[in-house]
């Protein structure tokens, strides 16, 4: 062979290579945790739930299939179902209440138009459509599925605040883009307004109040309008509105869903041609025409939840034109741009399970305001976000424990984001005090404890803190004098809030003293210790306290209900982050360590729902790194490898629990990367068995003082999952901890790993 031959190998070698190396983005799989299939080895709650469609990093829009309105769904599709009944442009993701959201829902159909959208069972009797998933692709820009029905492929993908759709038709006389307005997960919209604005565009709103369902059934009080601005590429000639007359005493919550007699309303609904306004309590909207084979219609959508002319901007700003492409191209980008802020080297399946967690930990919480900044407050007034984006859906509960620390590492401005928003929705609220689970302003009361106080005390103690942080500390004070332990440091009949307002006391304590309020800071120090006032030694283990000081009636650490919140005593008893050293002399070493390790060898071999560790559910994702605590710290290493692989996969099912708007995957990210905190607000994170060979984060510069920070894992393997040594900066470390400011100072921890538990 010839020099010019070689050197032409050698360059087509090198294109190929090119061709194929994969970007972040193309490991995310979408699919991954989008089902609500609760009978998979016994799961409760659900399983991920989170949804197949496609959105941008912390985007406003969420644009996704839809298989059900109804039921505990909170992303409104789930894999297992046969059918889709449409295509809505905002979703949550992996919630474990009933959900909300899921508005403007589109579906292109052929033949007899149909207002009903139709049961799983019988389809044909109204406009949804079944689908295969052999005919269904999801990824993190582009979403596509063939609707058997009327073959007709759509196919999806999202701006910021904006979504366009690409539907491919068959030929037909009579083909169709229908919209229901009234549509809404877990209920219904309360009243819309649709208006054409020319022949090629339609504006308005939808209304959502609790009593007709939505986040909780109602019961998470959400109250908001969604504002849309939909244009189409094929002009508005056979046009018009359905409406249905829905009687004022009928229930429109989420069991509306699934009521035959519920169904008639609609299936009776009128249909009025080339009306061009309509206001009422369940309105659709549809544009005719006809279509050859394989011709292409697109719809595109600007949102906003503050006025019409703010998703006109929106889609203006999003989306000028009408390149499909480009849209999705523009998304791939963005999407890469984000998962790059960590790259890691292993396996084809471990680096699939990392990126899609990652992806899954930055769609909440989402921007909240429009392109311009407007957003609406806690007040119901409109307001300009200058200089940060106002955001929305706080799961608190749950993201305190990995989702913010997480954060705090990769996206410190979105963390102060969020801590403005916060602060701004206590503020004209004027509640004063932080919610528990914000969802659109709304002050659901979901869950328990003081979340937002541990993530601003957290957020804080790293040096994040571009907010009023005098009215942040105010609010956070009120918060928790609002929501605490009683004078003799408990809750009457709840475990579970008498250890988590400890805890967050802890979290005041920290935020006074660092903000120079000794005084204040001892004296939530001292409520901190309060989880003692629950310690019962004739059990042997923590115990409900009633009103009046008596123990609740003990039925073993093992049953449910007995003052836990999702958990039993077992679970819950090991809620002290705050004082590991005070736990444990409360226990005694031996006994402390006994039951921590019995109450890992008990789990499902799988980490499905059960009552020892219980991975679905966040009380217990801090325990397995209380094991650094024990004379045996390896316990840690190789259970948080089993869990790595054995909770997580890359089927639909990869999930073992709720995804909680971003906690469970922000575990397996943190869990993956070799390092996890216990206590947020403390500044340590435990050490572990790392999943990967390398992982390199990249610090933000505005935050940060060191550009990169490494980890490398020599020897590594499914086997080898033991820490034999560990450096950092070239320097033996002897401890098996590392602070937040050593990450963010940058540089390299080293591991090498053995198959024999070595450090300790």
């Amino acid at each position: 062979m010839n020099m010019k031959n070689i050197f032409l190998l050698l360059v087509t070698l090198c294109l190929t290579a090119c061709k194929t190396e994969k970007k972040p983005a193309d490991y995310v799989n979408p699919i991954i945790g989008a089902t609500t299939f609760d009978e998979f080895k016994g799961s409760y709650h659900g399983l991920g739930k989170t949804f197949p469609g496609v959105c941008t990093p912390f985007g406003l829009v969420q644009l996704s299939p839809d298989t059900k309105t109804g039921g505990d769904n909170g992303s409104g599709y789930s894999w297992h179902h046969k059918t889709i009944e449409g295509f809505s442009f905002t979703h949550m993701s992996g919630v474990g209440w009933y959900g909300d959201l899921g508005n403007f829902l589109v579906m292109p159909t052929t033949g007899t138009l149909k207002t009903f959208k139709g049961t799983e069972e019988e389809p044909e009797s109204g406009y949804r459509s079944r689908y295969s998933h052999e005919r269904e692709q999801a990824s993190a820009h582009k979403y596509t599925v063939m609707l058997d029905d009327y073959q007709i492929q759509a196919e999806l993908a999202a701006a910021p605040r904006s979504g366009i759709i690409r539907f491919t038709y068959p030929k037909s006389d009579t083909s169709r883009i229908q919209i229901d307005l009234a549509r809404r997960i877990g209920g219904s919209s309360t009243e819309q307004y649709v208006e054409v604005v020319d022949n090629h565009t339609i504006k308005g709103w939808m209304k959502c109040t609790p009593n007709t369902g939505g986040w909780g059934d109602g019961q998470g009080k959400a109250d908001y309008t969604v504002y849309f601005h939909c244009c189409f590429d094929k002009p508005l000639k056979n046009f018009g509105v359905w409406s249905a007359d829905i009687p004022d005493e009928a229930d429109r919550k989420n069991a509306s869903n699934d009521n035959p007699a519920y169904f008639e309303y609609i299936k009776n609904a009128k249909v009025l041609p080339m009306q061009k306004s309509a206001q009422g309590k369940h309105l659709g909207f549809y544009t005719e025409f006809p279509t050859e084979e394989g011709e292409q219609v697109l719809l595109k959508c600007g949102i906003s939840f503050v006025s019409m002319e703010g998703a006109a901007k929106n889609l203006q700003s999003d989306i000028a034109g009408w390149d499909f492409d480009a849209v999705s191209r523009r998304a791939y980008d963005r999407w890469n741009q984000a998962l790059s802020s960590i790259h890691v080297e292993g396996t084809e399946r471990d680096k699939t399970l990392f990126y899609t967690s990652l992806y899954h930990t930055m769609i909440d919480p989402r921007c909240f305001s429009d392109a311009d900044g407007a957003y609406q407050g806690a007040d119901g007034k409109t307001h300009l976000a200058k200089d940060f984006v106002y955001r929305t859906i706080f799961s608190g509960w749950d993201v305190f424990r990995s989702q913010f620390p997480l954060q705090t590492i990769i996206n410190p401005r979105m963390v102060n984001d969020e801590i403005n928003s916060l602060v701004q929705m206590a503020e004209l609220s004027k509640r004063e005090y932080f919610p528990r689970w914000e969802f659109l302003n709304s002050y659901s009361g979901c869950m328990l404890g003081n979340p937002a106080v541990s993530v601003i005390a957290d957020a804080y103690q790293k040096g994040i803190r571009n907010y009023d942080v005098k009215k942040a500390v105010r609010y956070a004070q009120n918060t928790v004098n609002k929501f605490s332990n009683n004078e003799d440091g408990f809750t009457p009949g709840s475990l579970s809030m008498t250890l988590e307002y400890a805890y967050t006391d802890w979290c005041m304590s920290t935020l006074l003293r660092a903000t120079g309020d000794e005084e204040g800071a001892d004296a939530f120090e001292r409520k901190s210790k309060s989880y003692r006032s629950v310690w019962c030694d004739s059990v042997r283990w923590f115990r409900t306290r009633m009103a009046d000081g008596t123990w609740m009636p003990w039925q073993g650490r093992n049953v449910h209900n007995q003052g836990c919140v999702e958990s039993n005593n077992y679970q819950q008893g090991w809620f002290v982050p705050h004082d590991m050293e005070g736990l444990i002399g409360l226990m005694g070493e031996a006994y402390f360590e006994k039951e921590l390790t019995a109450f890992f060898e008990g789990a499902d071999s799988s980490f499905m729902w059960g009552d020892f560790y219980n991975h679905p559910n966040e009380p217990d994702h801090h325990v397995p790194f209380m094991l650094n605590y024990t004379s045996k710290p390896w316990l840690t290493q190789y259970w948080t490898r089993r869990i790595c692989d054995k909770a997580y996969n890359e089927t639909v099912n990869g999930l073992c629990g709720n995804e909680d708007v971003g906690q469970m995957s922000a575990w397996y990210i943190l869990a993956s990367m070799g390092f996890h905190p216990i206590c947020p607000g403390n500044n340590r994170y435990e050490i572990t068995s790392p999943v990967f060979d390398k992982v390199t984060i990249c610090l933000d510069k505005e935050y940060y003082p060191g550009k990169t920070f490494t980890i490398i894992a020599r020897n590594n393997s499914p086997e080898n999952v033991y820490i034999q040594s560990l450096s950092l900066n070239g320097k033996s470390l002897d401890r098996l901890w590392i602070t937040h400011e050593e990450i963010t100072n940058g540089g390299v921890l080293e591991f090498v790993m053995g198959k024999e538990p070595g450090l300790r």
